[in-house]
């Protein structure tokens, strides 16, 4: 029976165990005690968009489904800096609430394991053009861990959620296209997966420009279905009332630290709108959709092809419902998860 019901899911295309893909995330992470920039008032290094911390809440409590490979601090804050000591401070806090997390799944990977595979980007990208931000030069700590992941002879897709900017990956493939021949470049582009947030530098477009056959999820704004204020979306689901009550009372201390609002703070709420490029991911471990296949309604939004031979994704014209469809079953997964933080 187990046969007939793996070739029926692998027929409608749904994903037969997908469990614990190999991620990771690329943010433009602020400091854990952001200014939200719409307050017009800070210093540089702590002002920025606090949705960053808001998304790495939720990842976090979701670390238990993911090989997490790699976490990275893209260029971030109105003082354009990378700084992956915003993350270790983010990891710390985790650290109190890991105990509790490790009792309900013991996958749960260490604040220890998850700070070895930090690394720093280059700072100063933010609004840059690719020629700015790649190239010789332009390598970081990121950039050179990166190529060392891409190189390991294990063929499992490696997903990228690209949260911030993209050139800490793209440098890390432009050293690759240099180094290496045609066939090894087409089998390390062959385990890439990507999922990116809008383009923050010039390097998305030229990933784009440059690997037709890299698969690129491009969310240009359909991500913004996990605004609180989404057009059509159940607000009461996604509002202050709402995460105060399921994540930042009472929570513990990583809860607490998850911000009221995203860059405006008159208008609190969930501004989680990098989240989609994870919750993508849990979705198909939840066998919604085939992770494959962008075109399937998922967590984290429906896409389309629009050049048959080129392997990227654009927003389907289902525009931002695609994504607060699920605003239901997203947040009540999300406040289960929130539980487990407690003793």
């Amino acid at each position: 029976m187990k046969i007939y019901i793996t070739l029926l899911l692998v027929i409608v295309g749904i994903w037969d165990g997908f469990s614990q893909p190999r991620v990771v995330i690329m943010s433009d992470f602020p400091p854990v005690d952001v200014i939200p920039g719409g307050m017009g008032f800070g210093v540089p290094e702590k002002r920025s968009d606090s949705d960053d911390l808001q998304s790495m809440v939720r990842f976090l409590l979701y670390a238990n489904e993911f090989k997490v490979e790699g976490i990275v601090a893209t260029s971030a804050t109105f003082a354009n800096v990378a700084n992956k000591q915003h993350i270790f401070d983010m990891l710390y806090l985790y650290d109190y609430v890991y105990n509790n997390l490790h009792k309900k799944d013991s996958r749960y990977p260490t604040a220890k394991q998850l700070r070895a595979v930090t690394w720093q980007g280059l700072s100063g990208t933010y609004g840059r053009p690719a020629s700015e931000v790649i190239g010789k030069g332009r390598e970081s700590e990121a950039s050179e861990q990166l190529i060392k992941l891409l190189e390991k002879d294990d063929d499992t897709p490696i997903w990228f959620c690209i949260w911030g900017g993209s050139s800490d990956l793209s440098q890390a493939l432009w050293t690759i296209k240099q180094t290496k021949n045609a066939s090894d470049l087409r089998k390390i582009i062959k385990k890439i997966r990507i999922y990116m947030i809008g383009l923050q530098d010039g390097s998305g477009q030229w990933l784009l420009d440059t690997f037709p056959a890299l698969f690129i999820i491009m969310s240009s704004r359909n991500y913004m279905g996990m605004f609180n204020n989404a057009q059509g979306a159940d607000i009461k689901l996604s509002d202050l009332n709402w995460i105060n009550k399921h994540i930042r009372k009472g929570h513990g201390l990583l809860g607490a630290i998850y911000p009221e609002s995203g860059f405006y703070p008159e208008t609190p709420g969930v501004w989680e709108g990098d989240s989609p490029s994870f919750l993508y991911l849990v979705s198909a471990i939840k066998g919604i959709n085939n992770p494959e296949k962008p075109n399937q309604d998922s967590w984290g939004g429906k896409f389309i092809q629009i050049d048959s031979t080129k392997n990227h994704w654009f927003d389907d014209p289902a525009g931002t419902e695609s994504v607060w469809k699920w605003r239901s079953q997203v947040q009540q997964d999300f406040a289960t998860r929130a539980t487990w933080m407690l003793p």
